[in-house]
């Protein structure tokens, strides 16, 4: 499975709304990963937005040193995160993309074209919109631009973007999105403009082929990685683009049947109509599943860069520890719908289920081990529940929230099990098998977890995955709750 994540613009440090894509994205690659499937996952970071540019203005700094420092800064949440990304592409740097952008413009030069535009053009969105506001909340006033452009014939792929998605051969989850695409799509589509002016994007990003007054839309640049980062798209020697004999283009692109964009709601045109009728005109294969979850917000307002709202991940896990922020967007973000940020319910969800739950599990479990079996695990005694098949079945709709509770019934069912059998009061075969059965679906637990919580899941396994137990130290810190 080739699983990608969206690549963010680089104007300010991460929040929170990328930690839930990058972490979302690390359970479907770490859950693949362990059933023995070969997998990539890949993420980044967006390097030539106009934004990027304003944002290095405004701070007085060179763009390159902005954009160098805050594409470190996304980079650096793998050790934080615990991500396990395979390769993490900057638009800016990476040594195929240009190169990889510029191909993907000749092969869909039959479906370009220059004319004049005059549009409202919200540079949050990165897009022109017929009037104002910017429907995605951003509040700086949009901006009127009337320029020379290239433009996209997207109006030729409508029947065909239609027939592909309500199919299935490109599937979008959840139904509402398809369905809002599949209405938009339905309505009609008009052919959109796929470059800037240089000099209104600073001569930063991408010359047009063939018109360096122009650069490539930062969105055209940036839906091309999921591509340009394979071999920069497909280089061949004598100059093609569509096969690669052996590489990781043809190995993640041509070959892969399955490949999955992982999405916020804001970008869904992006990557449900303009990139397949990008990669259609290319005559290039296709994405075969798109993943849109909805936003985080706080206090009822999207986080973002420029709301003021940001929660910084890094410092949240410095705070709290990674298994607490991980645990929080797995178990508390639905699948559907917005979920609402406040560092209070983030330590109380981990307060509840992390120390006091799992944390008191298995130090329970080892402690009753040592205590009355001298520490020796006993061969009697099954796991309670086996929970495979429920995270499958969630993390194959793309239900982190679901999948992370079908695995935290193994937690249920051991807490219960031990008030019901009470091993301190039994004696003899009849303890030996309670415990026994418990220290092995503490162990299960262990392999459930890691997809979700590798750090958890690995102290998990050390404490009671030996032939001879010890007493544990404690899992889990517990915090003191923060106001709010």
């Amino acid at each position: 499975m080739y699983i990608t994540t969206t690549i963010p613009y680089v104007n300010a440090r991460p929040h929170l709304g990328h930690a839930l894509e990058l972490v979302q994205a690390d359970v479907l690659a770490r859950h693949r990963r362990r059933r023995g499937e070969p997998v990539r996952f890949q993420t980044g970071t967006d390097d030539n937005s106009l934004k990027n540019v304003l944002a290095a203005e405004a701070a007085g700094v060179p763009v390159r040193e902005l954009v160098d420092r805050n594409a470190a800064a996304f980079e650096g949440l793998r050790g934080p995160l615990a991500l396990s990304f395979d390769s993490f592409i900057r638009t800016s740097t990476h040594p195929g993309h240009r190169d990889g952008v510029e191909r993907i413009w000749r092969e869909t030069a039959h479906d370009l074209y220059q004319r004049h535009y005059e549009g409202l053009y919200c540079v949050g969105c990165e897009q022109f919109y017929p009037d104002g506001p910017c429907p995605d909340g951003h509040e700086a006033p949009l901006q009127r631009v009337s320029e020379q452009n290239w433009f996209f014939r997207l109006s030729r792929y409508q029947d065909e973007l239609l027939a592909l998605i309500s199919s299935g051969r490109l599937r979008i989850e959840p139904a509402a999105r398809r369905n809002e695409v599949l209405a938009f799509v339905a309505a009609g589509l008009d052919d959109i403009s796929v470059s800037r002016s240089a000099a209104r994007a600073r001569g930063w990003g991408i010359p047009v082929p063939g018109d360096p007054a122009q650069v490539v839309y930062v969105w055209w640049d940036a839906l091309a990685n999921y591509i340009t980062a394979l071999d920069g798209g497909g280089t061949r020697p004598d100059g093609g683009g569509t096969t690669l004999d052996g590489g990781d283009y043809e190995r993640w692109w041509v070959r892969e049947p399955r490949k999955v964009h992982l999405v916020g709601k804001g970008v869904i045109r992006f990557h449900a109509v303009y990139w397949p009728a990008m990669l259609l005109s290319a005559g290039r294969p296709l994405p075969t599943a798109i993943f849109v979850h909805d936003y985080l917000t706080a206090d009822g307002r999207k986080i973002s860069k420029s709301s003021g709202n940001a929660a910084d991940p890094a410092a949240l896990v410095a705070a709290y520890g990674t298994d607490a922020v991980r645990w929080w967007l797995l178990r508390e973000v639905p699948r559907v719908g917005d979920a609402d940020f406040t560092e209070a319910r983030l330590v109380a969800r981990a307060d509840e289920d992390l120390a006091n739950g799992l944390g008191n599990l298995v130090s329970r479990v080892a402690t009753m081990v040592v205590r009355f079996l001298d520490g020796h695990v006993p061969d009697e005694g099954e796991p309670l529940a086996r929970v495979d098949g429920a995270v499958d079945e969630a993390l194959a709709d793309f239900d982190f929230r679901r999948a992370a509770l079908a695995v935290w019934t193994l937690v249920e069912e051991a807490n219960k099990y031990v008030e019901l059998t009470r091993p301190w009061q039994q004696s003899g075969r009849e303890r030996e098998t309670s415990l026994g059965t418990l220290v092995r679906t503490c162990r299960e637990l262990a392999v459930q977890l890691e997809p979700f919580l590798p750090g958890a899941a690995a102290r998990v396994a050390a404490a009671v995955g030996a032939d001879r137990l010890t007493r544990p130290d404690p899992l889990f810190p517990r915090h003191a709750r923060p106001a709010g």
